[in-house]
C-alpha cells in the first residue's frame, strides 16, 4: 500500500486530485484493479491518501508510469511525503502550534520530523514561526538521511544534532541577557522497538523475532522517555511511541514513567482528537517470557538467575489503586487489520508539575512572544540531577545552594574560553566524544562585514530583514554560500556549542557566483530560501504571466523577446545579474492558476533563465496543466507536449546571436559550484 501526506503549508500548490487519479479508474495491473487513492478518514482536512499498490507495480508497469513520476517528483520537491500510515498519527497527536520549540528525539529517517515542520509553518505568510523543532539520532549515518528529509521542506527552523537520546545534552537560550535551561513544548519520543507491529511487511521480522529483543530494549525505551520527561517544560505534551505491540516496550514503559514521576507526569486521554481511527485500549495486565518461552506473571516470580535480563519495570504495579490511577487504558493500540496498516502504540502524556529531581522550570507557551509580559516569566534555574542521572549541561549538577550568578560568571568564562564570538563549531573533545563525520563550523555574518552591504543595497533589503540569523559554514577564504536561521535558533547555536554535535541547521539563501564581481553582487539567489527571503526583497523583482511561466521552465535559457511584452518591459532596464520572477494569480481569470509562484532567475544581457531544481520544475508545470513524461525530459529541462515546438532555439536566429556574442555564456550564470556533501 502507497500512502502519501500532502504538506498543508503547501496545499494549494499541491495537483488537483482528480487531474492527477483521474486515469486510475477502470485501470487493471496484471489482474488487479488499481485502487483510486482515497483520503484517511482519520487525518485532518483530507492531507493524507492511500492506495493499495505495491511498489513492485507502481515501479515496474508501463501504464502507472505517469503517476509513478508524479509520486517521485512531489516527494522530492517536498509537497508530498510517503509514510507508513500509522506513522502519521504521532505527530497529530502533540499538536504544534507555529510558537512551540519541539525536540524530536529519535527522529531518523525524518518523516515524523517533516510532520512536525509543517505544522511550524502552518502559515505561509509567516517566513519565520517563533518555534523550531531539534531533529536528534544516535546514527551519524542516518542523520544526513534526516537532514535530506527535512531540506525538502526548505525551513529556517530546524536543526539536525547526532546524540544518544538516553543522555541527550540540556541545552540554554539566552533570555534578555541571562541564560536559562531551555525546555521544550513539545516532545516527540519515537523509540527504537522491536518491529513487531510491521512483520506485515518486513520479512525479517519474522526471521529475526524473539522475546529476547524486547527484553533487551525495555531498560533503553524507559531511559529515553526519562530524558525527554525531563527535558518537557510543565504543561507540555511529550509523546511515546513504537512499533511494536509487545507490552514490555509500551505499557511497561510508561507505567514505570509515571510511577517514578510521582504525580509529574499523567497520560492524556486523545480518544476524541482524531474522529474516524480506529484503536483498542491499552493493556493494565501482561505477563512476561523468556527467550525459552517461560512466562512470569510478577517480578516475585522471576529467579535470581533472569535478574539479568527480566527487570522490575517490566510488570505492572501490583498496588490496584496504583494502576487504576495510572489510566493506562488511555494508551492507543492500533492493530493491522482496524484499518489495514501496521500495528503501532501511542501514549501521550502531559506533565503537570516539575520531575521529583527537577527544580522549578517555564511553563509551556501559550502565546506568542510579542503578546507576553516579559515581566510574567521567571528564568529557569540550573536542574538538579539524580544520582546515576545523565550528567546536566557540563556535565555539573545545580545544587539549591550554589549562587546563580557564580554559575553565569563560570558558563561566560567557560564559553569565552573556547569560542569566539559567533563561531558555532564541534563541541571540544575533552567534554564530548564524537563520531561520524566531522562537521565544518557555523560562522554567523558579523554585522560590520563588508560582504553584506552590497547584497543589502543590490536587492534592496527591507529595514526589518534578520541580517544577523545569516550564517557560513567557513572561517577562512571566500564564503560561497549564505544561510540563515531563525531567530530562536541563532539563539540555541550561540549558547551550545559546547554541549551540541549540529549536522546541519539553516536554509540557503544566497550562492557566490564566479562572475558576480563582474556587477553589482557577487552572489546570487538560491531557489532553496526564496520563499523566505521574498518578503524583504524590494528591488529586481520581474512579474510575470503564466504563459511565460511555461516558457522559463521549458526553455533552457530563452531571449528576452519570447516574454510576454510586459515581462520585456520590466526586465530590459534591469542591469545583468540575479532577478526574482513572480506570478502573481489574477481573481478575474479563474481558469489560470490560482496560487503564487516565485522562482530565481539570472537576466543576462538578451536571455533570462531560472535556477529552479528538476523535480520542482515539473511540479510547477504540472499546476499548469502541462504533460510531463520522463522521455520528454532533457538534462533537467522538462519538455511538454504544447511547449515542445517553441523549446528549440531557430538554428539562424541562435547562430546569429552566437555571432553577435549577445548569447550569455554559463559562466556568468552558473554558481560557484556545487556544495560538498554534508
Amino acid at each position: 500500500m502507497v500512502t502519501s501526506r500532502f504538506s498543508k503549508s503547501r496545499k494549494s500548490n499541491c495537483i488537483n486530485e482528480e487531474q492527477q487519479f483521474k486515469e486510475l479508474e477502470a485501470l487493471e495491473v496484471d489482474g488487479q484493479k488499481v485502487e483510486v487513492p482515497q483520503p484517511l478518514s482519520w487525518y485532518p482536512e483530507e492531507l493524507a491518501w492511500h492506495t493499495n499498490l505495491s511498489r513492485k507495480i507502481l515501479r515496474k508497469s508501463p501504464q502507472l508510469e505517469r503517476f509513478h513520476q508524479f509520486l517521485v517528483s512531489e516527494t522530492e520537491s517536498g509537497n508530498i511525503s510517503r509514510q507508513e500510515a500509522v506513522s502519521m498519527i504521532p505527530p497529530l497527536l502533540l499538536s504544534v502550534q507555529p510558537h512551540h520549540k519541539i525536540l524530536d528525539m529519535c527522529a531518523a529517517p525524518g518523516s515524523k520530523t517533516t510532520q512536525l515542520i509543517e505544522m511550524l509553518h502552518a502559515d505561509m505568510n509567516v517566513p519565520f514561526p517563533e518555534g523550531f523543532v531539534i531533529a536528534n539520532d544516535v546514527d551519524n549515518k542516518r542523520c544526513y538521511l534526516l537532514v535530506h528529509q527535512a531540506k525538502r521542506l526548505s525551513s529556517p527552523c530546524i536543526m539536525v544534532v547526532n546524540h544518544d537520546a538516553s543522555s541527550i545534552p540540556r541545552l540554554q537560550m539566552d533570555v534578555d541577557g541571562r541564560k536559562e535551561i531551555l525546555f521544550y513544548d513539545r516532545i516527540l519520543c519515537d523509540v527504537p522497538c522491536s518491529g513487531d507491529g510491521t512483520m506485515r511487511k518486513n520479512i525479517d521480522v519474522w526471521k529475526k523475532w524473539t522475546t529476547l529483543n524486547s527484553l533487551q530494549l525495555h531498560g533503553l525505551q524507559l531511559r529515553i522517555a526519562t530524558r525527554g520527561a525531563e527535558q518537557l517544560a510543565e504543561g507540555g505534551r511529550m509523546v511515546y511511541s513504537t512499533c511494536s505491540l509487545n507490552p514490555i516496550e509500551d505499557e511497561a514503559v510508561i507505567a514505570s514513567l509515571l510511577e517514578k514521576s510521582e504525580g509529574a507526569l499523567e497520560l492524556a486521554d486523545v480518544s476524541a482528537e482524531l474522529p474516524g481511527l480506529k484503536w483498542m485500549p491499552g493493556l493494565t495486565q501482561w505477563k512476561v517470557m523468556t527467550r525459552d518461552g517461560q512466562w512470569f506473571a510478577d517480578w516475585d516470580e522471576v529467579p535470581h538467575s533472569r535478574h539479568t535480563q527480566i527487570r522490575p519495570t517490566m510488570f505492572p504495579p501490583k498496588d490496584p489503586e496504583k494502576l487504576q490511577a495510572m489510566h493506562l487504558e488511555r494508551c492507543l493500540r492500533i492493530l493491522p487489520h482496524h484499518q489495514n496498516t501496521g500495528g503501532f502504540f501511542v501514549a501521550v502524556l502531559v506533565k503537570k508539575s516539575p520531575m521529583l529531581w527537577n527544580k522549578r522550570q517555564p511553563k509551556v507557551q501559550g502565546r506568542s512572544a510579542e503578546t507576553r509580559d516579559p515581566t510574567q516569566s521567571s528564568p529557569a534555574e540550573p536542574a538538579e540531577e539524580r544520582p546515576g542521572d545523565s550528567p546536566d549541561l557540563d556535565g555539573q549538577s545545580a545544587s539549591g545552594t550554589e549562587d546563580p550568578e557564580a554559575i553565569q560568571a563560570a558558563e561566560n568564562s567557560r564559553d569565552g574560553r573556547n569560542r569566539k564570538d559567533g563561531v558555532c563549531g564541534p563541541p571540544p573533545s575533552k567534554r564530548m566524544k564524537l563520531f561520524g563525520f566531522k562537521e565544518d563550523p557555523f560562522v554567523f555574518i558579523p554585522e560590520d562585514d563588508p560582504l553584506f552591504p552590497p547584497i543589502e543595497k543590490f536587492y534592496a533589503l527591507d529595514p526589518s530583514f534578520p541580517k544577523k540569523n545569516l550564517l557560513t559554514r567557513t572561517t577562512e577564504g571566500k564564503k560561497r554560500q549564505l544561510y540563515m536561521v531563525s531567530k530562536e535558533l541563532r539563539n540555541v547555536l550561540l549558547n551550545n556549542s559546547e554541549r551540541m554535535k549540529v549536522i546541519n541547521t539553516g536554509i540557503k539563501v544566497w550562492c557566490r557566483n564566479n562572475s558576480g564581481e563582474d556587477f553589482d553582487c557577487a552572489f546570487r539567489l538560491a531557489q532553496e530560501g526564496i520563499y523566505t527571503l521574498y518578503p524583504f526583497i524590494n528591488s529586481r523583482i520581474i512579474n510575470v504571466s503564466m504563459e511565460d511561466v511555461k516558457i522559463l521552465l521549458t526553455q533552457e535559457n530563452p531571449f528576452l523577446r519570447k516574454l510576454s511584452s510586459e515581462t520585456y518591459n520590466q526586465a530590459k532596464d534591469l542591469v545583468k545579474g540575479s532577478v526574482v520572477l513572480k506570478y502573481e494569480p489574477d481573481p478575474a481569470k479563474p481558469e489560470a492558476l490560482q496560487c503564487p509562484i516565485v522562482l530565481c532567475g539570472w537576466r543576462g544581457k538578451t536571455s533570462i533563465r531560472t535556477f529552479v531544481p528538476k523535480n520542482e520544475r515539473l511540479h510547477y508545470l504540472r499546476m499548469m496543466g502541462l504533460e510531463v513524461l520522463g522521455e520528454k525530459k532533457k538534462e533537467g529541462v522538462a519538455r511538454t507536449d504544447e511547449s515542445t515546438a517553441g523549446a528549440q532555439q531557430p538554428e539562424d536566429e541562435a547562430s546569429e546571436e552566437q555571432r553577435t556574442g549577445e548569447v550569455d555564456s554559463p559562466a556568468a550564470c552558473d554558481p560557484a559550484g556545487p556544495e560538498p556533501p554534508r
